[in-house]
């Protein structure tokens, strides 16, 4: 699992198109590096996503670089500030239990709900909710959803 947030938590990705661009870029960024994302949710001063690296797939430090390198030009190249810093950090978990795995992905995917963004999670475009319930089984998506998440220590303080 890996969270990012922006340098300073300021919202350089506010708006339809710059979340958009944060978003196909994490997705597109992810498939040519070999990341498989299994939740993704993106907000306009951090995102999370539960991947899990495919063979032969890249590092992941090289995959975020990549990732805050492209968005960072891009949202600056936006806002005509070329040396801006936008990204502060990320942090990565490794998940080996399953139910701390399940855990997680509940929380990704309700992410937008925390934030009281959407009353619920299949409602926030950015996010792989909807995108899941659409392609799992209801068994698969009750099962997932059934996991508490309010106990999980992340840093999300957005």
């Amino acid at each position: 699992m890996v969270t990012a947030g922006t340098y300073q938590k300021e919202h350089f990705f506010k708006g339809d198109d710059r979340l958009d661009l944060l978003e196909s870029s994490l997705l597109r960024l992810a498939k040519q590096y070999g990341w498989q994302l299994e939740a993704w949710a993106a907000f306009s001063n951090h995102y999370h996503f539960v991947g899990r690296s495919l063979v032969n797939a890249e590092s992941l430090k090289q995959f975020i670089t990549h990732l805050h390198a492209d968005t960072a030009r891009a949202v600056n190249k936006l806002d005509d500030t070329p040396s801006r810093k936008v990204w502060h950090n990320f942090w990565d978990t490794r998940l080996s239990f399953e139910r701390s795995y399940l855990a997680r992905l509940n929380y990704v995917h309700q992410n937008p709900v925390h934030h009281n963004l959407v009353p619920v999670a299949n409602q926030y475009r950015w996010c792989s909710a909807a995108w899941f319930e659409r392609t799992c089984t209801r068994t698969t998506v009750k099962m997932i959803y059934s996991f508490r998440s309010d106990k999980l220590k992340l840093p999300d303080d957005f």
